[in-house]
């Protein structure tokens, strides 16, 4: 992402703990930063792809790093986490009368690579705007609400994909038991209503067994759960298929670690009693 924000010529300072990722930036043009609030200061905006709760707060609100920001900054958080906690650094933020928009992405490694990260983002649609013309270096922006909204346009996506993948393992465990091939299976599900994205990638790792991690089970599981956590902030009622797929991730993983969510077949059939299918 900062490759291609600096192709685009925007002057670039990176901050990073990973040492060897910053060197490779600085060597086509970025600058690098000693620290955080190194890296914020004299910036008109700032974006962060940090971990999960509370590292985004405990980097970009440390004292330093706070007092580095300066007023009228627009901080981009397109980190992986929850939307109260985007809301209540948004807030921290505003006191500080710095800008807040959460714009976290889906599309990988690829799509960082390409600028095709789908980037929802939550926030005054009037500071949206004012980055929209940066976030299209690196994919495709879509305003979806105020702060937050980003982050449960994100879990509403997670949730969507889990129980996908565990109707499709449910469904091929089925298919399977009763005697039907596997990868014909697949060729007539893609031929009908059920085809999509999640049945192409997804299917095609259960029929040939590769669980070999392109998105971590656990990842997935964690997402969920931040959903669920959000649906009872919400008072709204259990959520029947996203507490399912978080069942089934959390023993999966217990189980047999942080392999592909399509592995969720692997649980499917132990609870189905079809585990003697299981191929190594």
């Amino acid at each position: 992402m900062a490759r291609r924000l600096i192709a685009a010529g925007f002057p670039t300072t990176l901050w990073d703990n990973a040492s060897d990722e910053a060197a490779a930036v600085a060597s086509i043009g970025g600058t690098v930063a000693a620290s955080p609030a190194d890296a914020v200061r004299d910036a008109h905006v700032v974006l962060t792809m940090l971990g999960r709760n509370p590292a985004v707060a405990d980097i970009i609100l440390a004292e330093a790093t706070a007092q580095a920001l300066q007023p009228g900054t627009v901080v981009i958080d397109m980190s992986l986490i929850s939307p109260s906690e985007v809301r209540e650094n948004a807030a921290r933020l505003a006191e500080l009368r710095v800008a807040h928009i959460d714009a976290p992405v889906s599309g990988g490694v690829r799509g960082a690579e390409f600028g095709s990260l789908v980037i929802v983002a939550g926030g005054d649609p009037a500071v949206f705007a004012r980055v929209e013309h940066l976030l299209r270096v690196l994919g495709r922006p879509i305003h979806v609400g105020p702060a937050g909204t980003g982050q449960l346009a994100r879990l509403a996506n997670q949730i969507i994909v889990g129980a996908s993948i565990g109707a499709l393992a449910e469904a091929l465990v089925l298919a399977e038991h009763g005697g039907a091939d596997p990868i014909n299976v697949r060729k007539a599900l893609r031929a009908g209503f059920a085809e999509s994205r999640v049945l192409e990638l997804q299917l095609e790792r259960m029929v040939a067994r590769n669980f070999t991690t392109k998105t971590g089970s656990a990842g997935q599981l964690s997402a969920l759960e931040d959903a669920l956590d959000t649906a009872r902030a919400l008072d709204l009622k259990p959520m029947p298929y996203t507490a399912l797929t978080a069942d089934l991730l959390r023993t999966l993983v217990e189980r047999s670690g942080d392999i592909d969510h399509s592995a969720m077949i692997l649980e499917l059939e132990r609870r189905c009693g079809t585990a003697s299918l299981l191929v190594d």
